[in-house]
């Protein structure tokens, strides 16, 4: 029986070997005789070169495990695993947090927003009613210059007619205020005071050609039922003897 030395053991671990996909080969070189290093009475005999690890394992009584080394190409290749995050209080705690936190703040923008809109709500409001009651304003003062214009002007006009009105086809009546007790002489004249107020100057062009001026002083009951009719005073030993003329009046 053979016998293995520390020596064979560690020429046995010098061989090189390489497994490829899954085959075990065997290369050693060893010297052609063995020599006994610790032992002269017990030698092993130098395995040739073409003997297998495995006969050299048996003949030695060595056990050899088998490895098989795995290359890229042997891999099976499983289905990928799909990772979920786990949670936890502090986790769900924080998220709480984080989500009332966004829900105020965007509650704060939405309350800020809507009180900048309705203060420029407001302020366009008192803009509008400042304008409008500014427009009112100059419109009531457009009003009351017009209406003073209009009463300047009518007052003008009424004035510049007034004295400037010709009446064609007046009635002409003659009187004496002496024969009648009156002491008001004869520059005076009666006439309807809402056509001739009292204190008009006339000029009395009558259709005998005589041309008389005159100031309203007087009234009579004539004036009620003829409007156009004016009563000259003149002494009666002047007044025309068919009594009644005609005449263009014109206010002076």
């Amino acid at each position: 029986m053979n016998i293995i030395t520390l020596a064979n053991i560690k020429r046995l671990v010098a061989v090189a070997f390489t497994v490829v996909t899954g085959t075990i080969a065997f290369q050693a070189n060893t010297p052609a005789h063995a020599i006994d290093e610790t032992n002269d009475n017990h030698h092993v005999q130098a395995p040739k070169t073409d003997d297998s690890l495995t006969e050299t394992a048996k003949k030695n009584n060595i056990r050899l495990t088998k490895t098989v080394v795995a290359s890229g190409s042997t891999l099976k290749k499983e289905k990928s695993i799909k990772i979920i995050p786990g949670t936890n209080q502090y986790n769900e705690a924080q998220h709480l947090l984080d989500k009332e936190a966004a829900a105020k703040k965007a509650k704060a923008e939405a309350a800020a927003k809507a009180k900048a809109a309705a203060k420029a709500k407001a302020e366009a409001a008192a803009k509008a009613k400042a304008a409008a009651a500014a427009k009112a304003k100059a419109a009531a003062a457009r009003t009351t210059t017009s209406t003073s214009s209009s009463s300047s002007s009518a007052s003008t006009s009424s004035a510049t007619s007034s004295s400037s009105r010709t009446y064609s086809g007046i009635k002409i009546t003659f009187y004496d205020p002496a024969a009648m007790g009156s002491s008001m002489g004869y520059s005076g004249v009666a006439a309807n005071l809402s056509v001739f107020p009292r204190g008009t100057r006339l000029k009395i062009t009558m259709s005998n050609g005589t041309v008389l001026y005159r100031t309203v002083n007087d009234t009579g009951s004539f004036a009620a039922s003829n409007s156009h009719q004016i009563d000259v005073a003149m002494p009666n030993n002047q007044i025309p003897s068919a009594g009644v003329l005609s005449a263009t009046v014109q206010v002076l």
